[in-house]
C-alpha cells in the first residue's frame, strides 16, 4: 500500500500554498495602500497631534495600526514624521507601543474564520471598482476587494495544507515548535523572509483552525513574528536623523525584551488565553494570546518610557536637545 508521504502531491500542495501566501501578502499591501489613499493625511495628523503623552500615543498607535492593517506601515510613518521634525522621538514611543496592540486586530479578524464568504468581498469590491466614478468609492471598493482577497488567500493556504493533517513528520515538526525558543526562532525567521507578521499569524491561525497547530506552538511562533516584524522598520531607519534611528532601535529593543519575557511566562499567557476564550475555538485562543501578550507588554513598560527615552538618547546622542518629559 502506498504510504502517506508518497501519496501526498507535494508539487500541487507547494504551488497552492505559495499562491495563497502571495495573494494574502498582496492583499494586505493593497488594503494598506487603499486605506492610506483615503485617510493618509488624517492618520498623519492624528499621529502628529494626539501624542501629547504616553497614553494618547498608545491609543493613537493602536487605532492607526488597526485602520491601516500593518504595524510596519504605522511605524514607518512615525519614523518619517520624527525625521521631518513633526513628531519628537519621545512622542513616538507610545505610538510604537500602541502599534503592537493594533496589529492584533488582524489576528482577531482572521480568527472569525469567514473565508467561505471571501467571494462576496471579491465580487462587491470588484463591482465598486468597475462601476464607480468616484475616487472615494473606488478606494472603498479596493478595501472590500482586499479584505475578500485576504480571506481567499487564507482559504487557499488552508486547502493546501489540509493533507498534512495525518502526515506524521509534519505533526512532529509542529510538536517541536512547542519548545518556545525554537518556535520564536522559526516565527522570526519566517516573518523576516516574507516581510509580513500578519501573514505569519494568518498561517498560524489557519493551521489552528484545522487542528494542525497546538496553542503552545502557535503562541511560540507568534512571539517570533513580533521580532521578525522589526526588519522593515530598521531598514526604514537607515539614513534618517538620530531621533528617527532611536525610534527604530526602540521598536526592536521593545519587541525583543517583551518576547524574552513572553517566553519566560509563556505558560501563563496560554492559561490566560484559555481562560478568556472560555471554550472558544483554538484559532480564537491563538488570537487572544496575541492580544494578551501585546497588551501585557505595553502595560509593563508604558510607565518606564521616561527612563527608556533617556537611555536611548544616551545610546544614540545628537547635538540637538529634543528630549522632553514623557
Amino acid at each position: 500500500m502506498e504510504d502517506t508521504a508518497s501519496a501526498l502531491d507535494w508539487l500541487s500542495m507547494s504551488l497552492e500554498l505559495l499562491a495563497g501566501l502571495v495573494l494574502f501578502i498582496y492583499a494586505v499591501t493593497l488594503l494598506s495602500e487603499a486605506v492610506k489613499a483615503i485617510a493618509d493625511d488624517q492618520i498623519r495628523t492624528w499621529l502628529a497631534r494626539f501624542t501629547t503623552n504616553r497614553f494618547t500615543g498608545v491609543l493613537t498607535g493602536t487605532a492607526a495600526t488597526a485602520i491601516v492593517g500593518s504595524s510596519s506601515v504605522t511605524i514607518i510613518m512615525v519614523i518619517t514624521l520624527v525625521n521631518a521634525g513633526l513628531l519628537t522621538f519621545v512622542e513616538s514611543l507610545g505610538v510604537v507601543m500602541g502599534s503592537n496592540i493594533g496589529t492584533t486586530f488582524s489576528s482577531q479578524l482572521i480568527a472569525f474564520n469567514v473565508d467561505e464568504y471571501a467571494p462576496i468581498g471579491l465580487f462587491v469590491g470588484f463591482l465598486l471598482l468597475s462601476v464607480s466614478k468616484s475616487d472615494r468609492w473606488r478606494s472603498i471598493g479596493r478595501i472590500i476587494f482586499a479584505l475578500g482577497l485576504i480571506f481567499f488567500g487564507l482559504h487557499l493556504m488552508g486547502e493546501a495544507m489540509s493533507p498534512l493533517k495525518n502526515y506524521q513528520p509534519f505533526i512532529q515538526v509542529i510538536q517541536e515548535l512547542e519548545n518556545p525558543w525554537l518556535g520564536v526562532l522559526v516565527g522570526a525567521g519566517f516573518t523576516v523572509l516574507i516581510q509580513s507578521s500578519s501573514a505569519t499569524m494568518g498561517i498560524v491561525i489557519t493551521l489552528a483552525s484545522q487542528g494542525m497547530m497546538t496553542l503552545p506552538a502557535g503562541v511560540a511562533v507568534m512571539l517570533g513574528a513580533e521580532i521578525g516584524t522589526c526588519a522593515n522598520t530598521l531598514i526604514a531607519s537607515i539614513g534618517r536623523d538620530r531621533a528617527a534611528i532611536r525610534t527604530g532601535i526602540f521598536h526592536l529593543a521593545f519587541n525583543i525584551t517583551t518576547v524574552v519575557i513572553g517566553v519566560l511566562v509563556v505558560d501563563e499567557i496560554i492559561q490566560a488565553a484559555e481562560w478568556i476564550s472560555n471554550g472558544a475555538s483554538l484559532e480564537r485562543k491563538v488570537a487572544n494570546a496575541h492580544l494578551i501578550f501585546n497588551v501585557g507588554g505595553v502595560a509593563v513598560f508604558v510607565g518606564l518610557l521616561g527612563v527608556i527615552a533617556k537611555a536611548l538618547h544616551w545610546l544614540v546622542p545628537d547635538k540637538r536637545k529634543e528630549l522632553t518629559s514623557v
